[in-house]
């Protein structure tokens, strides 16, 4: 080699070597909090909700996307309208239960009087109106619908809490899969940028007459491999965006700018203490009460239903059969005898809904149960997996910058330094999937204890 290709490698070296450190250096300052990021129970400053400029995601809080999620998304309005809707079905049951007061008048026009022997039957112009009041006396079957309806609204009620728990826990997953991504993007582009400065050591090492095809076409191999990774991840995080963003019904993708604080409201507690707190174990409760007490008054479509009938009437001209103004009572009692089966089959129905009822409430007590066991051990797995993710990432960084010095001390070659930058990566991305996992698992947790939301 002559002097002016060493001087020439010692330059293409050099700023190989310098751009290198300098990465190495920001990758060992910032890989400590990557090692050692804030524990999700230990949460930074919260951050206002601000608004993004156009064509970015809006910046909200874990507590602002929660809060929209709970009023905002598709599920919850549904689920409030069915509130609703049970609440006038029950007004439409009980007006059946209610005195009814109505009025009608009329007018006839003949073309002519009708007459007999006696007289004008039906005079050529008549008149009338009548008031009529209809009183339920005894209707033991539309006193239990009555009830049942206002049971109904319980569980409408219920659903409507278990709905709105299960979106917020959906628009936290989706919050906290954000966090993930965004470390996902950081780390691979820290990854991209390395292998762009290889890529161009290699390339200008080329040039110059120095290198090898095989340098230049490996780094150009991972400088590819690493612009994947990086869209991957970022179309990932765009993915999270928008999944957010519906969600908690918003008009647009949201992003998040905080980790929460997942922490236990004391010590776990008894299991029963967590099934009384689970808003799904409420619901199913009040739905099997609610078909029990449907099944148990079967009875009351055997009774018989009493009505009173009362009309004020006017007549003009009045008839021989009706004066011109009077009233009338009339009672009538209704017994049901035979319809052809329909009461016992409605028996049969209501005492299946019952037992269906309760084995929906026992399948979801045995998933409380499960969730809470799960939980507990999924949570001490993965904050030992975390602890040792973040280890090797930590050792992986420790490994290349010690290939990066024998790199410069002439002891190792590009290949040595390619492999511990992949290592420490790979490190970097595993440390992060166990970040998020450890948050994953604490919200699981704290969700099968029926801590949260």
């Amino acid at each position: 080699m002559n002097p002016g290709q060493g001087a020439f490698a010692a330059s293409c070296g050099a700023r190989f070597v310098a751009s290198l450190g300098a990465w190495l250096a920001a990758a060992l300052a910032t890989g400590p909090a990557l090692a050692q990021a804030p524990s999700p129970l230990q949460p930074p400053a919260a951050a206002a909700t601000s608004a993004a400029p156009r064509g970015q995601p809006e910046r909200v809080t874990f507590v602002e996307a929660v809060r929209r999620a709970s009023v905002q998304a598709t599920s919850t309005i549904i689920a409030a309208e069915e509130l609703r809707r049970a609440a006038a079905l029950l007004g439409e049951v009980r007006s059946a239960a209610l005195p009814l007061l109505s009025g009608q008048a009329s007018y006839t026009h003949l073309d002519g009087d009708r007459r007999s022997a006696s007289g004008v039957v039906a005079a050529r112009d008549q008149e009338s109106a009548a008031g009529i009041l209809q009183l339920p006396l005894i209707a033991p079957s539309r006193w239990m619908s009555w009830a049942h309806a206002s049971e109904q609204v319980r569980v409408a009620r219920a659903s409507e809490a278990d709905v709105r728990r299960q979106t917020v826990l959906s628009a936290a997953r989706a919050y906290l899969a954000i966090l993930a991504q965004k470390r996902v993007v950081d780390v691979s582009r820290s990854a991209r940028d390395i292998a762009k400065v290889r890529f161009d050591f290699a390339h200008a090492r080329r040039s110059g007459g120095i290198g090898n095809a095989v340098d230049e076409l490996r780094s150009e191999q991972q400088l590819a491999t690493s612009e994947v990774q990086l869209g991957n991840g970022e179309l990932g995080l765009t993915r999270a965006q928008e999944a957010l963003g519906v969600l908690t019904g918003s008009q647009g993708p949201l992003d998040a700018v905080e980790e929460p604080a997942f922490e236990l409201a004391g010590a776990p507690g008894t299991m029963a203490a967590a099934e009384a707190r689970r808003l799904d174990v409420r619901a199913a409760q009040v739905r099997l009460d609610a078909a029990a007490h449907v099944a148990r008054d079967s009875w009351a479509d055997w009774l018989p239903t009493l009505a009173a009938t009362g009309e004020v009437f006017y007549q003009n001209p009045p008839t021989l059969l009706t004066p011109r103004t009077g009233w009338q009572v009339q009672f009538v009692l209704s017994l049901p005898i035979y319809e052809g089966g329909l009461r016992r089959a409605q028996r049969q129905e209501r005492d299946a809904l019952a037992r269906e009822a309760s084995a929906y409430l026992d399948g979801t007590l045995r998933q409380v149960r499960s969730d809470v066991r799960l939980g507990l051990e999924e949570v001490a797995r993965r904050e030992a997996a975390l602890a040792s993710a973040r280890l090797a990432a930590e050792r992986g960084r420790a490994v290349l910058q010690l290939t990066v010095e024998s790199y410069r001390a002439g002891a190792t070659n590009d290949l040595d330094v390619s492999t511990a930058q992949q290592q420490s990566r790979d490190a970097d991305l595993s440390a992060v999937v166990a970040e998020d996992a450890v948050r994953q698992a604490r919200l699981d947790l704290l969700a099968g204890l029926g801590q949260f939301p």
